[in-house]
């Protein structure tokens, strides 16, 4: 057992980096799957983040907290797809922008708050199971939203693969003329999917504030968003590589934390910027297989859609 001290410790930290990013690039999964290509998960991640923190101090209750984060979340990503649907708005543009007002709201509404602590949310004792060594504290030792983020995960593979909705959405996703045409509302279908992908970054972002570093701060998301966004391209758009990728990043993010503790001569700057750093080198890896990008991507992904088209 004493060789597992050190395994414990890190394996629960990595859980704790990955589940924002699970939840934030499950969501931006079902979304981009609709032909919409939503930048603004930073936005709404660190909206929902502000709006738990806020409702978990004034409330106690945690439970409304990710209720009111995943609110949160989806009327960002309703204001989104008004500009982006209605209008018809460009989408990389209004995505970008809606990443900065979040940004800017959060650090509004969120002013009287900063750098209070709140009671992490409370982890699961599921009777002698979470004694149990190694993989006790592992498996049966989380907090809800950790287990509730392998649930979306699951939930959302059985949605787009074994369901008539799911079908309907990915078609959407691939030629929505010919969708508008046998009669779908593409419009609706899309809504939907942007809100759902809000509500989830939503939940992200009140993980972060209510169990990965339980207090409130500015810009506290740093960057998760835009990771959240490489994940769908290294997961060739697939649910269970998403969550794959998620650890994956997590792991990079704990490294760097676990190579400053270790008293490392490498300079903090450079440590803190693996995590991007690995999604950068993800990304141009990928690109050059363009084919394979082509044959997973929606291929409706960004296109504006006229209805009188």
């Amino acid at each position: 057992m004493n060789g597992f001290e050190w395994f414990i410790p890190v394996i629960l930290t990595v859980i704790t980096a990955a589940t924002p990013l699970v939840f934030a690039g499950i969501g931006e999964l079902v979304t981009e799957k609709s032909g919409v290509l939503n930048l603004g998960i930073e936005g709404m991640m660190i909206v929902g983040a502000v709006a738990a923190f806020i409702t978990a101090t004034l409330t106690g209750n945690y439970l409304l907290a990710v209720v009111v984060a995943a609110l949160s979340g989806a009327f960002m990503a309703f204001l989104f797809g008004i500009l982006t649907l209605s209008l018809m708005a460009n989408q990389v543009a209004t995505g970008l922008a809606l990443t900065l007002f979040g940004i800017g709201l959060s650090a509004l509404i969120g002013q009287d708050f900063v750098g209070e602590p709140v009671q992490a949310i409370a982890k699961l004792n599921i009777g002698g199971l979470s004694d149990l060594p190694v993989i006790g504290p592992i498996l049966f030792g989380q907090d809800p939203l950790v287990y509730l983020s392998f649930l979306m995960v699951f939930l959302v593979s059985w949605f787009l693969f074994k369901t008539k909705a799911g079908l309907i959405l990915r078609a959407v996703g691939d030629s929505h003329d010919a969708a508008h045409s046998i009669g779908y509302s593409v419009i609706g279908i899309r809504y939907a999917a942007v809100m759902f992908g809000g509500a989830m970054s939503g939940i992200g972002g009140a993980y972060l504030s209510l169990a990965y570093t339980p207090m409130w701060a500015e810009n506290m998301t740093a960057g998760r968003g835009w990771i959240a966004l490489a994940l769908i391209v290294f997961a060739t758009w697939k649910p269970g590589l998403v969550l794959v990728g998620a650890y994956m990043f997590g792991g990079i993010t704990i490294l760097q934390l676990h190579a400053q503790a270790a008293g490392l001569d490498i300079p903090s700057q450079i440590l803190s910027m693996l995590p991007y750093l690995a999604t950068i080198v993800v990304l141009v890896v990928i690109s050059k297989d363009e084919s394979r990008i082509r044959k997973h991507a929606p291929a409706c992904i960004g296109k504006i859609f006229h209805p009188a088209a």
